[in-house]
């Protein structure tokens, strides 16, 4: 296998974005995209551009196998069987599909969902809605002070019997990585079902469906290197159960005026015409993911967090949120300066960090400040990025006069 140096540009020369000459530490936001990527889409449109599962023309089935294929991919990737991968505009629309069409038909009044105080409010706000038109509960599992999800406590919750327990594999504030397969045992153990947002986890580790045993899983594309479509896994007996969450085109067997019935799995959740150049471009992401290796990538991030992390701890007035053990994500805080006036000066630098609530407003609350600054992490981050980072904030530092 392939040893990954610390701070080599072995990658980064792939990503036609750097000619900016910009350092990017915003990948959990949304990663850059190699030309790979970008050439493979651009195929599409140039010489296979038609519209899937209708014409019966030769071009039409190209588009339909490319399409297709892609699923496949998908699902090869994360150990599923393709009619279990739905593609879909981004995770928040996956994990709206399982509350609309999972939710709706097995939550009943009374009843419990169960969340996390670090999860995103596309892993919050469906719940909300869902619970409150159902007049059900949501309850939710509390964090330690360090970061770490409670697992006493999310223990004890279960004991309420939810019929549902959502919670990410990674903070996307606080790095924290969820031992997704021990919750997803102790939550089958109470008789509930299992959706894991895997939005921070996929594209920095493996992540295999079959061996966390999760009965619903929700990713990016645009977070794996790939372009702006999501993918929603669920298990199959599940997923034949579902209604459909969007109706029209594609998704039906036969219509009348009288009645309709759906299309088989996946098509019956994939109304209307699908992002199929999305697809492909996803599907070249996976293989240029799998062309470094999952294993390369994380040692790389872990070497590179474990750098930054060590030197921000250096920085007087630097308050770092989460545990030392993390995935690719450190959220910070300068002094008693807002994050945005952090983040513009290093903007000035050209240093792009992410700063404000995260989509976590609730774990704002719960770690007592408004917002915070981030630096997040991808294959072609090195360790002179980090250092230019670091620079800026003592910049900063200066700025701010802390």
């Amino acid at each position: 296998m392939k040893k990954v140096v610390m701070g080599a540009n072995v990658f980064r020369k792939d990503f036609p974005f750097f000619a900016r000459k910009l350092v990017y530490l915003d990948t959990a936001a949304t990663s850059q995209k190699p030309r790979v990527v970008l050439d493979a889409m651009r195929k599409f449109y140039e010489i296979s551009n038609a519209n899937v599962h209708r014409g019966v023309y030769g071009l039409a089935d190209e588009a339909t196998q490319l399409y297709e294929g892609a699923r496949k991919t998908i699902a090869r990737f994360i150990n599923a069987s393709p009619q279990e991968i739905v593609f879909v505009r981004n995770a928040t629309e996956g994990i709206n599909l399982v509350a609309q069409a999972w939710g709706r038909a097995n939550i009943k009044k009374g009843e419990t969902i169960l969340i996390t105080q670090m999860e995103h409010h596309s892993n919050i706000v469906p719940w909300q809605l869902l619970v409150k038109e159902k007049g059900a509960n949501l309850l939710v599992a509390t964090i330690t002070k360090a970061g770490e999800l409670d697992v006493l406590a999310f223990e004890k919750l279960l004991e309420k019997k939810p019929k549902l327990v959502a919670f990410t594999h990674v903070s996307n504030v606080l790095g924290t990585v969820n031992p997704v397969k021990e919750l997803t045992a102790l939550a089958h153990k109470a008789g509930a079902k299992v959706l894991v947002d895997a939005c921070q986890s996929i594209a920095h580790m493996h992540v295999d469906v079959r061996n966390l045993n999760c009965d619903f899983l929700v990713f990016s594309g645009h977070k794996l290197y790939g372009p702006f479509v999501g993918v929603l896994y669920g298990k199959k007996k599940l997923l034949e159960e579902m209604p459909p969450f969007l109706c029209g085109g594609d998704m039906i067997k036969e219509v009348s005026f009288e009645k309709s019935s759906w299309n088989e799995l996946p098509w019956k959740f994939e109304a209307g015409t699908p992002d199929v150049a999305g697809a492909v471009g996803l599907a070249a992401a996976v293989f240029y993911l799998e062309g470094i290796g999952l294993a390369n990538v994380e040692r790389q991030e872990v070497e590179l967090v474990e750098y930054a992390f060590k030197k921000l701890q250096k920085i007087k007035a630097v308050q770092i949120y989460g545990p030392k053990t993390r995935a690719g994500v450190i959220s910070f805080n300068l002094g008693d300066m807002h994050a945005h006036d952090v983040s513009t000066v290093l903007d000035e630098q050209g240093v792009c960090v992410r700063s404000g609530h995260h989509c976590a407003q609730p774990l704002m609350g719960v770690l007592g400040i408004p917002a915070c600054a981030r630096i997040s992490i991808g294959v072609y981050t090195t360790k002179e990025d980090i250092d230019k980072f670091l620079a800026a904030l003592q910049k900063a530092k200066k700025v701010f006069r802390l």
